[in-house]
């Protein structure tokens, strides 16, 4: 999940509920779970993300991709 780009429509929370929630402070989708829904599932909430920003990505890679995300401090989505 890059949430740099999410735009938080809520898709793949919906599609894909154990694996994705909507960050409420940032107003952003995150992976919560690598393993919280099938992989058919976890494949439709991808193929629903308007601005294709959910990838698979191998476990190895995950803590970098954490570390990144840190460094980015990103700010709230305005609401509206």
């Amino acid at each position: 999940m890059d949430e740099a780009v999410c735009i938080g429509c809520r898709y793949c929370a919906h599609v894909a509920a154990n694996t994705f929630v909507v960050e409420p402070h940032l107003g952003r989708s995150r992976a919560i779970r690598q393993d919280g829904d099938s992989t058919e599932c976890i494949q439709e909430a991808i193929d629903t993300c308007p601005v294709d920003c959910i990838h698979w990505v191998p476990f190895e890679s995950l803590e970098p991709l954490r570390q990144n995300l840190i460094r980015q401090n990103l700010q709230p989505r305005p609401q509206g």
